[in-house]
């Protein structure tokens, strides 16, 4: 499934239209790009603001990598050194970041790529839900 574009006029005029007819007096969208709000005023004047935000192409987002089903979270414990388990620390993208358990089975849980992980967002055993967020990982440029 592809993104809307909220700045694409055609889509802004298509969402006015169907407030306008549904009789809903406004919609606001926010997203880390930018916001659209359209509001509908009396006598069905519409009145659109569209605010977009860039970043500095030198500012690089990490990404979150998520699970993939319902389970508790267990962190990965190496056989190596306790210095590997420090964030933050480099990964590749076969690395086995941690497992998600449920019930009798462990589910590994990899980087899917390499990058520096910087954080570890879920508690050791919590009880995490799909899509939930478990660690960040900066990509490597």
């Amino acid at each position: 499934m592809s993104a809307i574009d909220f700045s694409d006029p055609a889509t802004i005029a298509l969402l006015t239209d169907a407030l306008t007819a549904a009789g809903v007096s406004g919609l606001e969208i926010s997203r880390p790009g930018g916001q659209l709000r359209i509001v509908i005023e009396t006598g069905n004047e519409t009145r659109i603001d569209v605010t977009t935000t860039t970043q500095p192409a030198s500012v690089v987002q990490p990404v979150v990598l998520k699970a993939p089903m319902a389970g508790h979270f267990c962190p990965g414990r190496s056989s190596r050194s306790a210095a590997a388990d420090r964030l933050p620390r480099s990964v590749s993208a076969a690395d086995i970041l941690g497992f998600l358990r449920v019930g009798p089975i462990l589910l590994p849980l990899c980087a899917g790529r390499a990058g520096i992980l910087t954080k570890q967002l879920a508690e050791p055993d919590a009880l995490v839900g799909f899509g939930d967020p478990l660690f960040e990982i900066e990509p490597q440029s």
